[in-house]
């Protein structure tokens, strides 16, 4: 009995009362890890951003060094000192073609328009036919076949039935996005979840519920995956077809500056489609991140 009068007196703690103001792990509270990760994080993005910019300048620099010293012959190969030249002449003085904004403007309105439409016919056409196995069957053999053109080849056929205006250039780069979105969407559809359909027909969804439901947004990574690469497929088919026959844009601009022996100009103008080709890229991937905000983020 004095046994357990002892035990009844002794002081009982409650589980929902915490020992300690805050958690420690390792001796250390929670909110202090917390710190030194951020500050490793951003210890980290500096690090890259540094050697980002010194990978550039080792770049840069070598190949003016090469230039300027003979080790490479600027006639051919240009020097970034005279490529800058060459893009601040084309802001001020303008290009053969008229102001270099409007050549922009030109190719990029191309770019654009192109990647709208393929990108929608290739996601309509890769749901329809990855929920139709009947369909799918009968388009198969066609779709591998028309795949299997080189579609930079087209550009010559399109000029010459559309003619040298925009119509032939978005029509090249309809027809690079398209397949590209296409076999993504199509085999979005193919790995979405098949437990989930199932669960969703039990429910009583229909065959069009289930697809918008269930199906679409399955796919959507895939779909805005493919959405990456296809708009650098589209600007390559609007500069193609620029390049075989237009009346404006940078593949015009390329294409004088080739005829005049002119690198410094060729390299100007691959630098302006890399600034436009990233800034798109960027608010690709703005997009994809508003509309895929429940994927946990990438480490």
């Amino acid at each position: 009995m004095p046994d357990t009068l002892e035990l009844r007196k002794a002081p009982m703690t409650s589980p929902a009362t915490p020992s300690k103001a805050t958690a420690t792990l390792d001796g250390k509270s929670l909110a202090e890890v917390e710190r030194l990760a951020q500050r490793r994080i951003r210890q980290r993005h500096a690090l890259v951003i540094t050697l980002r910019i010194l990978v550039l300048v080792v770049a840069l620099g070598g190949w003016e060094l090469a230039g300027r010293n003979k080790w490479i012959d600027p006639f051919f190969f240009s020097m970034p000192s005279l490529i800058f030249l060459q893009i601040v002449d084309w802001f001020q003085n303008g290009t053969s073609q008229g102001p270099l904004l409007l050549q922009v403007w030109v190719t990029l309105e191309e770019t654009i328009l192109g990647f709208l439409i393929g990108a929608v016919a290739g996601v309509v056409c890769g749901i329809v036919l990855g929920r139709n196995k009947l369909l799918s069957d009968v388009f198969s053999l066609y779709i591998k076949i028309a795949n299997s053109i080189p579609r930079v080849v087209l550009g010559s056929v399109f000029v010459i039935a559309l003619g040298l205006g925009m119509a032939s250039k978005v029509a090249l780069a309809v027809v690079m996005v398209f397949f590209v979105v296409f076999a993504n969407a199509f085999q979005g559809v193919r790995e979405a979840d098949r437990y989930m359909i199932a669960n969703a027909q039990i429910l009583g969804a229909s065959r069009r519920q289930v697809t918008t439901s269930v199906v679409i947004p399955s796919a959507l990574s895939w779909i805005l995956a493919s959405l990456h690469v296809s708009f650098g497929f589209a600007l390559v088919g609007a500069v193609v077809g620029e390049f075989l026959g237009s009346k404006q844009g940078i593949g015009l601009l390329i294409s004088t500056a080739q005829g005049a022996f002119n690198a410094s100009g060729v390299f100007a103008a691959m630098i302006v489609l890399a600034v436009v080709a990233l800034a798109m890229d960027y608010l690709l991937t703005a997009l994809e991140k508003r509309l895929l905000k429940w994927r946990p983020a990438a480490f």
